[in-house]
């Protein structure tokens, strides 16, 4: 028996060896796996990961350009949150400045502070949804998770529905009361609500002593404070913190080179690496940085931004498996895009020639309105002095046609729908300009050459 024991230690330690063993095989294995991924499942995986950056439009981790407005709104809500301090603050900035982006930032600070964690109540709304008092404060009930502290309770007036809720919220005495953050976004829609009386009695609630509460506002309204009423100005603290987007197209360009980079977590750390190089020398590109010029002076706004660097990312394929040049001229072509030129693409050449007739009736008439008989006959003379290749069209189908180019907006009438004029003679006004027509001659497939000599001579 004594002998035995020694046998089956060695056995048993075997047995954990060979499992230790294993399990090195099996992160071995899993390593390789991670390593060996195809061309096509790295691209794949690529814009994968590159698609949920510019889709979901995640915080970073810190705004860039807006450091001193950060620290400001930072203090602000902090003190609100650990001393209970009211506070009332607009922010105003053009959309696609970084607003909510701004505020979100702060806030995810704010809740990683000890003392505020589980101890700051958060009420949104927004200006487009609440579009009254009474729905907002159906919000505000909502959010704040107090629809069976109100019940059927029957209120006198929209302060005493606030006031009762508020005091709901209450621990205790005052010092211990729940501060309670309000972000209006919109703030500006919120002043055309009756009366204002969803943001005087916050406001009222932020300057008194009965409960701590910060109020922030978000407007693109640089005149936001013009809108509001006299006793709601009074009480409004008349801070405001503005974006107006300081970003130069410097930062403007690593912002792209960082938006085009893979992680570091990336599985494939060769694929990452090509990549990152190829993102890199994109950003250098003469052709490239002329693309990102313009669309930086056209808008700064990074959700606009995204939606280039989008269309790039999703032009990546196994055959080419990083970034080119000719993938952001595409996107930045695609984008670009005129929607009145891409409609004129799938009119018919009866419809075209209607265009072109009043284009010559507008060079005539030095840009009076027209109206379909005037078309029709501008249109038919055509037909019999200068074409050889268009058969003469009754004058319904041409009245059909014409009624087409008003659907689609192209020609747009100067009265309202509901006047008396007979459809064949309401004034009209083309809604189009000299380079839209031109390109869709030139792209049209098989267009007559008389009706290009036609055009030609009406936009010479």
């Amino acid at each position: 028996m004594f002998c035995a024991c020694p046998e089956i230690h060695v056995i048993k330690w075997e047995t954990a060896s060979s499992g230790a063993r294993f399990h090195d095989k099996r992160v071995m294995t899993s390593k390789r796996k991670s390593t060996a991924l195809t061309e096509a499942q790295c691209v794949s995986l690529a814009q994968r990961t590159l698609r949920e950056r510019l889709c979901h439009q995640r915080l970073p981790e810190q705004p860039v350009g807006l450091e001193s407005q950060y620290r400001h709104l930072l203090e602000l809500l902090r003190r609100t949150a650990v001393h209970g301090e009211s506070n009332s603050v607009l922010i105003v900035g053009p959309r696609g400045a970084g607003k909510t982006m701004l505020l979100g930032c702060v806030l995810r600070e704010l809740m990683n502070l000890k003392e505020v964690q589980k101890n700051v109540l958060q009420v949104e709304l927004n200006g487009l949804l609440q579009t009254d008092d009474k729905i907002a404060l159906k919000e505000i009930t909502r959010q704040l998770h107090l629809e069976n502290v109100v019940g059927d309770k029957v209120f006198g007036s929209f302060a005493e529905n606030l006031a009762f809720l508020l005091e709901a919220l209450k621990s205790g005495d005052k010092s211990r009361s729940l501060p309670v953050l309000f972000i209006l976004d919109e703030f500006d829609l919120f002043a055309h609500h009756k009366n204002q009386t969803l943001l005087y009695n916050l406001l009222d609630v932020s300057q008194s002593a009965q409960a701590p509460v910060a109020v922030v506002g978000l407007t693109c309204r640089l005149d936001v404070l013009e809108l509001l009423e006299k006793r709601v100005k009074s009480r409004f603290s008349h801070r405001q913190i503005h974006l107006l987007n300081p970003l130069s197209f410097t930062q403007y360009v690593e912002a792209v080179g960082s938006q085009l980079s893979l992680p570091q977590d990336f599985p494939h750390p060769k694929f990452r690496d090509d990549w990152n190089c190829s993102v890199t020398k994109l950003c250098e590109d003469k052709s490239v940085e002329e693309i990102l010029r313009r669309q930086f002076n056209s808008s700064k706004d990074f959700r606009s931004l995204y939606m280039l660097l989008l269309q790039a990312v999703i032009r990546v394929s196994p055959s080419h498996s990083t970034l080119r040049e000719s993938d952001l001229l595409e996107a930045s072509r695609l984008i670009s895009a005129d929607s009145k030129a891409n409609i004129l693409h799938g009119l018919s050449v009866l419809e075209l020639c209607l265009i072109i007739a009043m284009k010559h009736l507008n060079d005539t008439y030095d840009g009076e309105p027209f109206n379909f008989q005037m078309v029709h006959n501008e249109f038919t003379k055509f037909i019999q002095r200068k074409s050889h290749t268009i058969h003469k069209f009754e004058k319904p189908v041409v009245m059909k046609a014409f009624e087409h180019l008003v659907e689609l907006e192209v020609v747009w009438p100067i009265d309202s729908a509901a006047s008396k004029v007979q459809r064949e003679y309401r004034l009209m006004r083309l809604m189009l300009e000299h380079g839209q027509v031109m390109e869709a001659l030139q792209k049209y497939p098989q267009c007559p050459t008389d009706v290009k000599q036609w055009a030609l001579s009406a936009f010479a």
